[in-house]
């Protein structure tokens, strides 16, 4: 039996991000290639008017409606994506339309669910959809966005947050990790994953999943700690005591301490056990090893250390984390 309409509007407005508006709508064509039926999915993007709007990437995207025409029609979702601007030392500021933000809080109450892209969030924000709730959205935006609504609890390290009918993502190409949940959501985990499949996606990322990795975040501009960075990626298995690191930088423990405190805002051993979680997590989503294995590749020794390092690091233990988040088998 065919699926309902359901009518997904898509806003368009000048210096948007590209792939804020072409990836979803990728997504739901994928979801109709994978169903025997029509899904039901109709997707517009909307503009004030049918003029093209020029995106961030330059490319001109042409409107398939008027926002005023959509006034006190049903919408299914509605998606918002977002726009930055970059200042002269290069940092991104999210921008938030005062028309941009009415048109939101208009459609809004006509719609089932509302998401956000990226740097959408801010619009959200801004309209007051994600007052008092928790949202997500591009890292480099998170602290703007804390900033400017402290009534809104930021998690800068999720890849989407659901609460209730709003959801929030976090940057670029998240927005197909976004997308893929709202399909989740509808059809069920075995069409999305699915889907997920024929974007050659590795896997299908759930919202608890970092957008950060320990070895990428933060970027440190001193050359010696990147380099011990690396040196502790590539030698994971083996003890690396506090000594051994000193050693390994040519700077005594205290300097150690030192200079992770100033260039990464941590100690060496919140660092050296964040970057083993990490080694371990990829390990339970990409293989089948056992926990002992894992725990002793990654440096742990023992499953005991390596359920302890989980719990403070992820609030889960390892077998949980490899259930929730394994890739899946053909």
């Amino acid at each position: 039996m065919p699926h309902p309409d359901r009518l997904i509007v898509i806003l368009l407005f000048d210096r948007v991000d590209l792939l804020d508006v072409t990836g979803p709508p990728e997504v739901f064509a994928l979801l109709q290639r994978e169903m025997e039926e029509p899904c039901g999915y109709r997707v517009l993007l909307a503009a004030e008017s049918l003029e093209p709007v020029t995106t961030a990437a330059g490319v001109r995207v042409l409107p398939d409606i008027r926002l005023d025409s959509l006034q006190h029609q049903p919408i299914d979702t509605l998606i918002v994506p977002g726009s930055v601007t970059v200042d002269a030392k290069g940092r991104a500021h999210a921008l938030a339309d005062p028309a941009v933000v009415q048109w939101v809080l208009s459609l809004a109450d006509q719609s089932r669910r509302v998401a956000s892209v990226c740097v959408g969030a801010h619009i959200l924000a801004a309209a007051g959809l994600l007052d008092g709730k928790e949202a997500t959205t591009h890292w480099s935006t998170a602290a703007q966005l804390a900033q400017d609504h402290p009534n809104i609890r930021v998690d800068a390290d999720r890849i989407y947050i659901q609460q209730g009918r709003i959801w929030t993502g976090a940057g670029l190409t998240t927005c197909l990790d976004l997308a893929l949940a709202l399909v989740a959501d509808d059809f069920g985990n075995p069409l999305a994953m699915r889907v997920a499949r024929q974007l050659v996606m590795f896997l299908k990322r759930t919202g608890g999943q970092s957008q950060f990795s320990v070895m990428l975040e933060p970027l440190s501009s001193t050359r010696r700690i990147e380099n011990l960075r690396q040196y502790i990626a590539q030698h994971l298995g083996e003890p690396l005591s506090m000594p051994d690191l000193a050693e390994q930088m040519h700077v005594s423990e205290r300097q150690l301490a030192r200079v992770f405190k100033t260039e990464l805002g941590t100690t060496p051993a919140a660092y050296l056990e964040a970057a083993r979680v990490e080694a371990a997590r990829q390990q339970l989503e990409a293989t089948d090893a056992s926990l002992e294995r894992v725990a002793q590749t990654c440096g742990f020794n023992t499953t005991d250390t390596l359920h302890r390092a989980f719990r403070r690091q992820l609030g889960t233990t390892p077998g949980q984390y490899r259930n929730r988040f394994r890739a899946p088998t053909e």
